[in-house]
């Protein structure tokens, strides 16, 4: 009989890859496995529950919210509060963040948490799948008030970032960037499960992940790419297939396992693209590269941005590496023709 390795002990047995291995990073991450299992719950029961359907109110980025939106940031936020380690969280649903260093237990933590609480929360209602992305940063300074500074590091300071997606099985997938690991929820005995070592990307796939609806919107490089993968070229496996759940979470996780790319662009009416830099893109880029894989603007690596605001936005291209620079060539062949301010 194989033997099951708990998140839990796999947090235990690799602290000592963490730049700072005193435990705190492990106890924070083992407080958001915590939280995630309590969203599990809820998703898993939300047909049965008062818990699906809109809240009526709307967050910061003009998004109606979900009812299971407003559960999620509460557990995670109630957890990292209570976990003692997490001095403040950025989420998509607080216009300023939720500074917790002005509680006693938190006061001296040393990491930020930036988090979308429920990725494609769109698909709530239709039963599809959803999810949570988090990054975590090192806190700067201990000794004076969280600095504007400390919440928007660039990306390559992240020293964790993972996602748990709401499935068919529900899975935890994080890096410390020592490498990516994925583990499933086993609900008889409610421990994440390490299922998916080591896990890497393709260097190449045969799917490729866009909104297809806003065609006449995107910048010629992309409309050029979307032609590319619809050719038939047997060298190359063409023409690729097209797969798009609208769930950000669902879709690179599909591309990892899969081979394949994840684009949402900028388009003429959303110039800066419309995913968030810090608890979408920047998470979701470590973890791709940690495999192997590539992140892009189409002409910046996501992890070189300087954030500018909390809530920023950003075009991406993520996947497989070799997919995602036929893109980038593509746009230095066909140069974004509106401002884009995204550096």
């Amino acid at each position: 009989m194989m033997a099951i390795t708990t998140l839990g002990q796999f947090i235990i047995e690799k602290q000592a890859d963490f730049p700072y291995a005193k435990g705190e990073l492990s106890r924070l991450l083992r407080d958001i496995g915590i939280a995630a299992k309590l969203v599990n719950r809820e998703v898993n029961k939300a047909g049965l529950a008062d818990i699906l359907g809109q809240q009526g109110d709307t967050n910061i980025q003009g998004e109606v919210q979900q009812k299971l939106d407003v559960y999620a940031d509460m557990q995670f936020i109630n957890a990292l509060k209570v976990g003692g380690e997490c001095c403040y969280v950025a989420s998509e649903e607080h216009e300023e963040g939720v500074d917790l260093s002005m509680n006693t237990v938190s006061e001296k933590a040393k990491y930020i948490v930036c988090i979308d609480p429920l990725d494609g929360s769109s698909n709530i209602d239709s039963n599809v799948s959803i999810g949570t992305i988090f990054s975590i940063y090192r806190r700067l300074y201990t000794d004076r008030p969280i600095q504007q500074e400390e919440i928007l590091q660039v990306g390559r300071k992240q020293v964790a970032a993972g996602y748990i997606i709401y499935g068919s099985s529900t899975m935890l997938v994080y890096t410390t960037g020592c490498g990516v690991n994925g583990f499933t929820l086993d609900p008889s005995i409610g421990e994440f499960c390490l299922s998916h070592p080591e896990m890497k990307i393709a260097p190449t796939g045969s799917l490729y992940s866009i909104n297809e609806g806003n065609y006449s919107k995107f910048p010629q490089a992309v409309k050029q790419y979307i032609k590319y993968c619809q050719e038939i070229d047997p060298a190359t496996n063409r023409p690729y297939t097209s797969r798009y759940i609208g769930s950000m979470v669902a879709d690179i996780h599909r591309n990892l396992i899969k081979g394949g790319i994840f684009i949402y662009p900028e388009t003429s009416n959303h110039p800066n693209g419309k995913l968030r830099l810090m608890y979408e893109c920047n998470p979701m880029a470590f973890i791709v590269e940690q495999a192997g894989g590539k992140a892009s603007t189409g002409n910046n690596a996501i992890l070189d941005i300087q954030p500018r605001l909390l809530h920023q936005r950003v075009p991406i291209v993520i996947g497989s590496r070799q997919m995602v620079e036929e893109v980038e060539r593509l746009y230095l062949n066909f140069p974004v023709p509106f401002s884009v301010c995204y550096e």
